[in-house]
């Protein structure tokens, strides 16, 4: 793959002469063309801050690494990714034993999973990497959304960006919260993943899904013209349990959920029909044994016009990061999830790194079954990493993770396993595992727009 050295201040020219160029909707930029120029300056070309922090745990951004590092040989989309890490050995370990020796650095989440489990969960923490980047094409599209992007429909839309998240320096919740929902991410993605629901008494819960996305936002060349308001395409076809195989689910969604609702069909063999499916949005039950909803995938990306949405500022957390082990072939799903409550925790691997911390609380008369939820985005890649959601009375129900990779071919970040824990019922569902079967294929796939309408989920049913 291809490495890079180009110079920081390269990013920086590209920011002002972007500056210059927009120049005329200055009035409806978010920032300024003084404030957008720090990026590739104190700020890292996505928006992160540059410097490590006052004890050193956290490092400087290095962006050393475009694509795959030294010493490591990808096979592209038939093998997994190695870790560029497999060396290291934890600095120390988390356990319920020291755990509040450590509680100014936990979510409310991790507190409570040791609380819930103090025999079995435990957090081994690495050190800390901000090596890799994403390409210039992808710096350059945020580097014209800083300028040219605006918020509409009263913060539930946006407007002006493309191909990467819309505010690399948010002022607000709302900002934030589009960040979340439009990171860059591969242009298509192409796998088949198991989700298993592990119950309190140890019976599982197997779901395999074929998953086909299409990211139009990150389809290169785009403008925000040109994608005519398009988020995300994909086709979801269910392939066990045998009473639900063959069951097909086509989603479109916008950058403008108010103006653009999200729109979905669903064929069913039984009736080997396709049908208008408006109901599969927010809070409706997906995955294995209907255990998480529709709106919690990659930890938030839906319609958010249910929420208020606020910024809550920065923190510095343990994270789940660099998760390769979790891939490895040698390890199988069975042994990921042979512990109850939660994954093995010797497969994980956590980092400290920076946070920004969205807090989304639902509106009056809206209906979702979560009344709060806080996640926790990463600054370096604008992935949610990890999210608290509580229930009408207050109460921290669900703890969920996002654990993520740095993809190589793809050269950009990707959302791996996602854990969802149920600390009141003592059950957790792992999603995305890839272990016994094929990586996902990234930007491999040759599927189009004319692949994700009704017409052609009528073909795949027949």
């Amino acid at each position: 793959m291809t490495k890079t050295t180009r110079p920081l201040a390269a990013v920086a020219q590209i920011v002002i002469l972007l500056a210059v160029s927009f120049a005329s909707t200055q009035a409806l930029a978010e920032v300024s063309a003084e404030e957008a120029a720090r990026l590739g300056k104190d700020l890292t070309p996505m928006g992160a801050e540059m410097a490590g922090n006052a004890d050193g745990s956290i490092p400087a951004w290095s962006g050393k690494w475009l694509g795959a590092p030294p010493g490591i040989t990808h096979a592209g989309n038939s093998s997994h990714y190695q870790d560029p890490y497999s060396d290291e050995k934890p600095l120390f370990t988390i356990t319920a034993a020291n755990v509040e020796q450590y509680r100014d650095k936990l979510s409310d989440g991790q507190l409570a999973l040791f609380k819930r489990y103090p025999d079995s969960f435990r957090m081994p923490v690495f050190p800390s990497h901000r090596d890799f980047r994403f390409p210039e094409r992808v710096e350059g599209n945020i580097a014209a959304n800083a300028i040219n992007a605006t918020l509409v429909s009263d913060g539930y839309g946006v407007k002006g960006a493309v191909g990467a998240s819309p505010f690399p320096i948010p002022k607000n919740g709302y900002e934030l919260m589009w960040n979340l929902i439009l990171p860059a991410r591969p242009t298509r993605e192409e796998a088949v993943y198991k989700m298993v629901l592990t119950l309190s008494n140890g019976n599982q819960v197997f779901e395999s899904v074929d998953y086909k996305i299409l990211n139009v936002w990150d389809i290169p060349g785009q403008t925000p013209e040109s994608i005519e308001g398009r988020h995300a395409y994909a086709l979801l076809t269910t392939l066990e349990p045998a009473r639900k195989k063959g069951e097909i689910i086509l989603s479109q969604t916008f950058i403008n959920p108010i103006l653009q609702p999200a729109q979905s069909w669903q064929y069913v063999p039984g009736t080997r029909r396709v049908r208008r499916a408006p109901t599969i949005a927010y809070d409706t039950p997906r995955g294995a044994g209907g255990f998480r909803v529709v709106d919690e995938d990659r930890l938030f990306n839906g319609a958010p016009d249910r929420y208020e949405w606020k910024l809550l500022g920065k923190r510095e957390l343990f994270i789940p990061y660099n998760n390769y082990a979790l891939d490895q072939p040698g390890v199988s799903v069975a042994q990921l999830t042979r512990t109850r409550g939660h994954l093995d925790p010797q497969y994980m691997r956590y980092e400290p790194h920076r946070v920004w911390v969205l807090e989304a609380t639902l509106k009056p008369g809206a209906r979702h079954i979560y009344a709060r939820r806080v996640i926790y985005i990463d600054e370096d890649s604008w992935i949610g990493v990890m999210a608290d959601n509580y229930d009408g009375k207050g109460l921290l129900w669900r703890s969920n993770m996002q654990t993520t990779q740095y993809a190589y071919d793809a050269q950009s970040f990707q959302a791996r396993v996602a854990l969802f824990h149920d600390l009141i019922s003592g059950a957790y569902l792992a999603d995305r595992l890839v272990n016994d079967s094929a990586p996902a294929k990234l930007n491999a796939s040759t599927f189009e727009a004319d692949d994700f309408t009704p017409a052609n989920l009528r073909k795949l049913g027949r």
